[in-house]
């Protein structure tokens, strides 16, 4: 799941318009932003398997401290409490919390059972939607297209670089989730969380259109 996590966090911009477009992909991408650290760390592992899924060569063996259902609920807590005190907007923070778990919700229906539910758990969790590309790009280009939907039910264009901006970002969010589909798999783990990292560009670009888009009145929004 990829272009699926940002979509959450298009979405969530008609729920919590106050909080900025890159905060709610900060949320929605939060443990995939943290997994490529671990995994330079040495503390999670992944192993490139061409052929394992029809969708993603990666075979997922150990991420408990990023993606296990115990774990995610904690850092869903972490990113809500820290935005409340920073903000004191109860609603966003909730929704930001939900992003949060989003992730792992939206990860179990399409990874293979590689998703535990704690640290030291052997039960593991996964529908492995990844089994049929048919299937995937149903399921993620509908929730895309949905989210943007809402995104733009919810904000407008302040300027010349508010719609563009945006709509750059789809095609771009576009052409790496079609890149990693039917593109080679990374030569190694090492290279693959590197580039995993330039996801925080995504994020600081969520930031930059937020401070060009303005917020619709709630009667626009739902009139």
């Amino acid at each position: 799941m990829f272009i699926g996590h940002f979509a959450a966090g298009l979405g969530a911009k008609a729920l919590a318009p106050r909080a900025s477009l890159g905060t709610l992909f900060l949320a929605a991408q939060f443990i995939d932003l943290l997994w490529p650290t671990l995994l330079l760390a040495g503390i999670e592992q992944v192993r490139i398997a061409p052929g394992i899924t029809r969708v993603t060569p990666l075979d997922f063996t150990h991420y408990p401290y990023s993606h296990s259902l115990l774990a995610v609920l904690g850092w869903a807590l972490l990113v809500a409490t820290a935005y409340l005190l920073r903000t004191r907007e109860r609603r966003a923070a909730i929704v930001l919390g939900a992003l949060v778990l989003s992730h792992w919700l939206l990860d179990a229906l399409v990874h293979r059972p590689d998703l535990p539910l704690y640290p030291g758990g052997a039960q593991r969790i996964g529908l492995n939607l990844w089994s049929s590309l048919g299937g995937t790009l149903i399921i993620e280009l509908t929730l895309f297209t949905a989210g943007l939907w809402c995104y733009l039910r919810t904000t407008t264009a302040a300027d010349t670089t508010g719609r563009w901006a945006l709509w750059g970002l789809a095609a771009v969010l576009l052409g790496i989730y079609l890149a990693n589909l039917f593109g080679t798999p990374p030569p190694n783990v090492t290279a693959l969380a590197w580039v995993a990292q330039a996801q925080w560009l995504l994020v600081l670009w969520g930031y930059w259109i937020d401070r060009h888009r303005r917020v619709f009145s709630r009667q626009s929004i739902f009139g």
